[in-house]
Order: C-alpha cells, then sequence, then structure tokens
C-alpha cells in the first residue's frame, strides 16, 4: 500500500507543521524521530523496547543488510519487518550516506557506486535501480532514493556534481519502483543557496512519495546548517512528508520543526548513550562522573522515565564504571525516552499555540 500524508494542524506562529503518515503499519504521528537502527536493531534494545517507548517508524540501512544478512535471508523470512519482529513502519536509508562516509572503499561513476566491503572485501554493486530493488524486497514502508551525499567540507564544484549525479539519478529510482512502493527524493547541494534551490525545484517535479533534505549533518557547523533548513524545508511540497536526514541535537529538531520538517533521524541518542551521555532538561549529563557515585536520585528529576525510573544515578554510574553491558541499555532507553517525550510535546505545541513555552523548556537540553 502506498504511504499517505495528512496535514492536521499549522503553527500560528512558525512553520512547524502537524501531521499523520498513513503506512500499511499503521500511522505515524509527526513530526516523529526515528531512532536509527542500521543492521536491523537499535542498539542494546529489542523491538519491544522500542514499541514500549512509542516509537511508531524505525530507520535501517540498505547497504549495512545487503552485506549481512544478506537480502536473499530477508526476503526469504518475509521481509525486514518479520526479521526484525518490528510490527510498526520502517523506513531504509538508501546507501547514499555511505556514499560519502565509505569514500574510500568505493568507486562511483554515473552508473552507480561500486562498494569494497570492510567485511570480507568483495564488492558490492549499487545503482538506483538495486538499491531500490533491495529495498522493495526488505518490504519497508518508505525507502530512500539513491543519492550522492556530498561531504563537508567540499568545493562548490564538487558539491555541484553531486546534485547533479542526484538529479541523474532521480529518475531511475522512479523506474525501479515495484507497485505502489513509496520512494523519497533528497535534495542536495551542500551549503549552496542556488544549488538548494535548483535541487528542490527539480525533484519537486517528480512523483516522489515524500521528500528530504539530504547532505547536512555531515561536519558543518550549525550556523551553516541552520540556513539551508530555514531555504529548503518551504520549497518543498507542503502535501507531502518533510524529512531532514541525520540531524539529532534537540536544539537543531526544534529549529527544524520550526522551519516545517516533518520527519527526523539521528544516532545521537544511542550513541551518546553508550558513552554515558544523558538527555536531560537541565543539559548533557556524565552519567559516570564521580558526582553520581553516591547519589540516590534521579539525574534531573524532570526527566524521569518509566523505563529507568527504579535504577539511581548511583547505581547507574557504578553500571558504567564496572563495565556491565545494562549500563548500555538503560542509557539508551533514557534517552530515548527523552527524544519520545520531546517529540510528543513538540506535536502538542502546534496544536495548542504553545510554541514559545516548548522551546523555553527545552533551551538547555
Amino acid at each position: 500500500m502506498p504511504i499517505g500524508f495528512e496535514l492536521l494542524a499549522e503553527c500560528p506562529v512558525t512553520r512547524a507543521r502537524r501531521g499523520r503518515i498513513h503506512t500499511s503499519h499503521g500511522p505515524v504521528e509527526t513530526p516523529c524521530f526515528m531512532p536509527v537502527g542500521t543492521r536491523g536493531t537499535v542498539k542494546t534494545l529489542g523491538s519491544e523496547d522500542v514499541e514500549a517507548l512509542g516509537y511508531e517508524l524505525v530507520l535501517s540501512n540498505t547497504y549495512h543488510l545487503a552485506l549481512r544478512p544478506g537480502v536473499e535471508v530477508i526476503e526469504k523470512l518475509g521481509g525486514l519487518h518479520e526479521f526484525m519482529s518490528w510490527p510498526r513502519a520502517l523506513l531504509t536509508d538508501s546507501g547514499g550516506y555511505q556514499v560519502m562516509s565509505l569514500a574510500d572503499q568505493r568507486r562511483i561513476t554515473d552508473w552507480g557506486v561500486t562498494f569494497k566491503s570492510h567485511l570480507d572485501g568483495s564488492e558490492l554493486e549499487l545503482t538506483p535501480e538495486r538499491s531500490i530493488e533491495l529495498q522493495a524486497a526488505y518490504n519497508v514502508d518508505i525507502s530512500m532514493m539513491l543519492d550522492e551525499c556530498p561531504p563537508y567540507p567540499c568545493t562548490r564544484e564538487e558539491a555541484e556534481t553531486a546534485m547533479r549525479r542526484t538529479h541523474r539519478w532521480a529518475p531511475r529510482n522512479l523506474e525501479a519502483k515495484r507497485g505502489d512502493q513509496a520512494v523519497f527524493g533528497i535534495v542536495q547541494g551542500g551549503v549552496h543557496e542556488d544549488l538548494r534551490r535548483q535541487s528542490a525545484s527539480y525533484l519537486s517535479t517528480l512523483p516522489f512519495e515524500g521528500f528530504a533534505v539530504g547532505g547536512v549533518s555531515v561536519g558543518e557547523p550549525t550556523e551553516m546548517q541552520y540556513p539551508v533548513v530555514e531555504l529548503t524545508a518551504p520549497l518543498l511540497p507542503k502535501e507531502k512528508p518533510r524529512y531532514l536526514m541525520g540531524v539529532g541535537h534537540p536544539q537543531d529538531i526544534l529549529h527544524a520543526v520550526s522551519c516545517g520538517i516533518d520527519m527526523f533521524d539521528c544516532v545521537l541518542p544511542t550513541r551518546m548513550a553508550r558513552h554515558h551521555t544523558l538527555y536531560t532538561l537541565q543539559g548533557r549529563v556524565n552519567a559516570a562522573a564521580a558526582e553520581w557515585a553516591t547519589f540516590e536520585g534521579p539525574h534531573d528529576p524532570s526527566s524521569v522515565f518509566p523505563a529507568t525510573e527504579r535504577y539511581s544515578a548511583a547505581y547507574l554510574r557504578h553500571l558504567f564504571k564496572t563495565g556491565e553491558f545494562l549500563a548500555l541499555r538503560l542509557a539508551t532507553l533514557h534517552n530515548l525516552s527523552f527524544y519520545a517525550r520531546l517529540m510528543a510535546e513538540i506535536r502538542e505545541a502546534i496544536v495548542d499555540g504553545s510554541w514559545t513555552q516548548l522551546t523555553e523548556r527545552y533551551a538547555r537540553a
């Protein structure tokens, strides 16, 4: 079944939108945050944990799943939902990010990308057609087009080359769709306003089911990221979902929502958890710091969640200092609880007009 998008409300003081994406695996309330399950798992958690936290959409990665366990295994076992026992919606990145992050292990031409596997040295060819074919075999709800994501810093010429290749690949992605497969287009152009305008203008003419802003959060400073988001978001079709790829700082999410972005993903809440960092309304906390050694309460009384409230700050520090795996799990549960609450409160603020109070509440997060 193709996805549908319902625009439910717009913020009276910003461009923020409250919406709902309809998928064959249930609705996704937007603005939403997607926990990252690159290899079919959100690190340290089970699918039941992520579901219990209220998440409705999880991101996995086409490239990594193609390497291991391989598309044949996933297809044989009924698709990615069944393989990872995840009953809600799934989105897969196309492998475009790996074009940038694994630049020393790939060759790129206008035809596609050939990667040298970091596992065994074997070659994996990703073309727009192959990426869409893999995502269809995974049977996910939303597939991302294969694009070229340029790094930061890069020259204007490099950014334009990546954008034009992304544009040449866009129709090939769409032509490779199977049945009613939902595919999102990805706007590129680096930090250059004219390139972003060109890319948004061209891709908006194509029948994608949604649109993403790509090539941000790739190392550029915040003062360069924000203008790209402010410019690009309103250029994308109003009647379709808008996705800002890879952005996850709470302040960056709030800014992007105010520009009209509906969807986010980022490894930050799970990666920071594994490095003993917790998100709270008072700012990020080092859970392994000596100050928590005998602290019997929570790190922040205003950031206490059902999944972890029974455990003290002292106990979590003990787990980290002794290398216990439970520390990683509890910190991840805490951070994803924080993000789930952030997104729920964002959705409420858009509807009830309390945006200013919301931004004040999260000013230190």
